[in-house]
């Protein structure tokens, strides 16, 4: 396959030109046109590396469609593939959430049924790009260590994230932000959430920091990455750190992503951040962090198509500097290489060819094909 009259957005500049693929990789490519009759011509669009996705639970959206409608795997997992595909993105770690904010949520009862799933259909190659597993896992709660040990073996599983999301702790120090988001998911009366904060306030004090410690330990002695999530404080980073996180997903200070920075650590924030220019908790904006130098990895986290849009929002702010190689580059390469990937996210002889071609038609980014390993999915 020859893809011809493209721009190639590499990984320190862009070139005009064309790129050829063969057997699942990218056996060169050039700056000239080529003249073969059967090239493709991508009629001066830009081609990007395939998207990378580390922290998305679009999944779960599939199999509970509707509250208490239960949709059968293949179904739900055949059709969260098909919008990865044409959200441009070529691996993707699909996001479970061991352990829940409620007991008896959908989350919990579709554990063991979406990851299945996701092996299931990678193992028979169903898939059109690559699925790996990520397990979010909630703290505050008893259930949540014995179903991570009963998991941590899983060959797919890439990316563990601790996670509290106990009022008062991290992505909700404001409690007014917390109040009115659970309220709003769970349907509950002033009476009710009173009632549902207080019990998370207890399990979080009760099971937070051992659960923190214990799965940590299991994901160093087998060397599965680490992320934090929500950090807010110096306080926090320093705790994450110390546990061995190596990414800082979603922090909600300039004071954590700094930390974070400073402490080493790939900070990834959600392309919707972007995408909408501030946080939907009223956190820190995304591209307050870009411009600072402070953004190293963008996730779609709950809309996958934002991806793609969250590059040419970043490129077009005139309050950062990002071209669109560093751009392209918090989606693709840093992802990859934060999870030891080095075989895709960038355009170079020998990779992958995991690869998106995309026009920008009336300020926004249209994708007309995707190749995952050198094959056309989209």
């Amino acid at each position: 396959m020859i893809v011809n009259n493209v721009r190639l957005v590499l990984e320190n500049e862009v070139v005009a030109g064309s790129l050829e693929m063969r057997d699942g990789i990218i056996a060169s490519f050039s700056e000239n046109r080529s003249q073969l009759p059967g090239a493709l011509d991508g009629e001066d669009a830009w081609l990007l590396p395939g998207l990378v996705e580390l922290h998305t639970d679009n999944l779960d959206k599939f199999f509970t469609p509707r509250p208490k409608v239960d949709w059968p795997a293949h179904s739900a997992m055949s059709s969260h593939d098909a919008l990865m595909v044409a959200s441009g993105i070529t691996t993707v770690l699909d996001a479970i959430a061991v352990g829940d904010v409620r007991d008896g949520g959908h989350r919990l009862d579709n554990l063991n049924k979406m990851i299945g799933a996701i092996r299931d259909s990678q193992r028979k190659a169903l898939n059109r790009v690559e699925h790996r597993l990520h397990l979010r896992c909630e703290l505050p709660y008893h259930i949540t260590l014995p179903l991570f040990e009963a998991l941590m073996e899983t060959p797919e599983l890439s990316l563990v994230s601790l996670m509290d999301h106990s009022p008062g702790q991290r992505q909700y120090t404001s409690l007014e932000k917390y109040r009115e988001y659970f309220q709003g998911k769970y349907q509950l009366n002033d009476q009710q959430m009173d009632e549902y904060e207080r019990e998370q306030v207890e399990l979080a004090a009760l099971w937070s920091q051992p659960n923190r410690e214990a799965i940590a330990a299991h994901c160093r002695a087998r060397s599965i990455a680490i992320a934090s999530h929500d950090d807010a404080t110096s306080a926090h980073v320093q705790e994450s750190h110390a546990i061995g996180s190596a990414i800082a997903e979603f922090p909600t200070t300039l004071e954590a992503a700094a930390a974070s920075r400073a402490c080493g650590m790939q900070i990834l924030m959600g392309a919707p951040n972007i995408v909408r220019g501030a946080s939907h908790s009223g956190n820190v904006a995304a591209w307050q962090l870009a411009e600072r130098g402070l953004l190293d990895i963008l996730s779609s986290d709950y809309y996958p198509a934002s991806l793609l849009d969250a590059v040419f929002r970043l490129v077009a702010d005139e309050r950062n500097t990002l071209d669109l190689p560093q751009a392209a580059a918090l989606v693709s390469r840093n992802p990859a290489r934060a999870l030891g990937l080095n075989d895709r996210g960038v355009i170079a002889e020998g990779l992958r060819a995991d690869l998106v071609l995309a026009h920008t038609e009336h300020g926004h980014p249209h994708i007309r094909h995707v190749w995952a390993q050198g094959r056309m999915v989209y």
